[in-house]
């Protein structure tokens, strides 16, 4: 019997098996870790009819078993595209395919709205999704965030209910890059910053992958405000784009902005002020931004919007305020896992402030980060395997602030709180301007973290 199988245990693995399996599928999964926390998923599955495997490498030799039977391969965001085992299966004719791919010919026939960007999509993904189901639209979300696609699939498949009207999906560039036939019926691009270069090698790489989900979108959106996009904006035969300002970099003219007083203008027609938004920072105005452009493509009106955005309290691990320790206001921001995250992280929250760093270092250009260090912060204390690295860079660039190394979190937190009574900061956060995978299994794992060291802490 034909067979598929699954590279890695990860959610998008897990989504993928399962939906495969309930099509009648024969399902194999390689999983390339064996630990015993892996035990009880791996049985859960079997118990299911998915054969897997653990400690299965993604090496050819493990595949040759089954190539005479294997119809096809589909692996999660988290393997390169052009892995040399991959790229052995496609000259042997199998095919290759991520698991966003399978989801969308399961759910091409839905309108999808497909997020990307390098910092804010999981933000506008949880906006659109808030301010569509807010006002009576079935509009789940998922993708790199949520719900793995294929779950999604599956969920919509065994679902009685009716059926979405929208799929709000956030799209990494790894997604998009394995599944180049993505067309949303709405693409968001929120910004482009040097991330994953070790991965995509250039930014020019980078930006092709993004662009590639807006080339195929019916209506494109982009954020005006982010100098990269604006400068290939006369590239572009059609889209919407939003600013802060009524002009962007380039002089050019806005579809939706925000004026002087603060309100937010639609093609010179006021819709409501932006101060119905009240999480900081003026990356969520562009964020905001971009979550209105979208949802009056869908027909919401500006009250419809307004009266929404009074009940979104922001997404966890993104700036998400815990409470304050001796009026010292506490951030948990795992999210941040490059510079320009933490950049405009520390930049929202108020200064000067601690700030809790480090974890697995990944390629980029840190000038701007350290600069906001000199200007915003008081006290930085660094953890994890970057700390290092992190340390002579930062103590190259003459910063003048309290610098500490610590191993893990649970030190560093401990470390983090004394320093900012001593210092008399204003707020603490945790904002670590690298990948979690050194310590932690993701971001959110770190978040959680973060949140049960200092919960004893806050202040009833």
């Amino acid at each position: 019997m034909k067979c598929t199988l699954v590279v890695g245990l990860g959610s998008s693995g897990i989504g993928a098996a399962q939906l495969l399996n309930a099509e009648g599928k024969k399902v194999i999964v390689f999983e390339k870790n064996k630990s015993t926390s892996l035990n009880a998923l791996s049985s859960q599955l079997i118990g299911q009819g998915i054969h897997v495997e653990l400690g299965k490498t993604l090496e050819i030799k493990n595949f040759q078993p089954l190539i005479k039977n294997l119809e096809s391969v589909v692996i999660g965001p988290g393997i390169a595209w052009d892995h040399p085992t991959l790229n052995e299966l496609r000259k042997k004719g199998i095919k290759v395919q991520g698991e966003i791919s399978l989801a969308w010919e399961r759910l091409k026939h839905f309108s999808w709205i497909g997020v990307t960007g390098t910092n804010g999509k999981t933000t506008v993904t949880h906006l659109i999704n808030h301010l569509l189901e807010s006002n009576g639209l079935i509009a789940p979300m998922g993708g790199n965030v949520g719900n793995a696609a294929s779950a999604l699939a599956l969920e919509l498949r065994k679902s009685t209910q009716g059926h979405p009207n929208w799929l709000v999906m956030e799209l990494s560039s790894y997604q998009i890059e394995s599944a180049p036939e993505l067309a949303p019926q709405i693409g968001i691009w929120t910004n482009l910053t040097p991330d994953h270069l070790e991965r995509h090698e250039t930014l020019d790489n980078y930006r092709q992958i993004k662009r590639g989900l807006l080339e195929q979108s019916k209506i494109r959106i982009f954020n005006a405000d982010d100098p990269d996009l604006s400068r290939f904006r006369d590239s572009w035969d059609h889209g919407i784009w939003i600013s802060t300002n009524s002009q962007n970099l380039l002089g050019k003219n806005n579809d939706l902005w925000i004026d002087h007083t603060g309100m937010i203008i639609e093609n010179a027609n006021p819709l409501f002020h932006s101060s119905a938004l009240k999480i900081p920072g003026k990356h969520n105005q562009q964020n905001l931004l971009l979550a209105t452009a979208a949802a009056r493509q869908i027909g919401l009106s500006g009250k419809a919007i307004e009266n929404s955005l009074h009940s979104f309290l922001g997404i966890p691990h993104r700036l998400e305020f815990l409470g304050k320790i001796n009026h010292l206001a506490i951030f948990n921001d795992s999210k941040a896992t490059n510079y320009n995250a933490s950049t405009i992280g520390i930049l929202a929250v108020p200064a000067p402030a601690i700030v809790i760093a480090g974890g697995e270092i990944k390629k980029g250009e840190p000038s701007e980060w350290i600069s906001t260090l000199h200007k915003r912060v008081n006290g930085l204390i660094l953890f994890g395997s970057s700390a290092t690295n992190l340390r002579s860079l930062i103590q190259s660039s003459k910063y003048s602030g309290e610098l500490y190394c610590c191993e893990g979190l649970h030190q560093a937190v401990s470390l983090a709180i004394e320093l900012g009574i001593k210092l008399k900061a204003r707020s603490l956060i945790l904002s670590p301007a690298c990948a979690s995978f050194d310590q932690y299994q993701n971001y959110e794992d770190r978040g959680n973290h973060f949140k049960r060291i200092i919960k004893p802490e806050i202040d009833p």
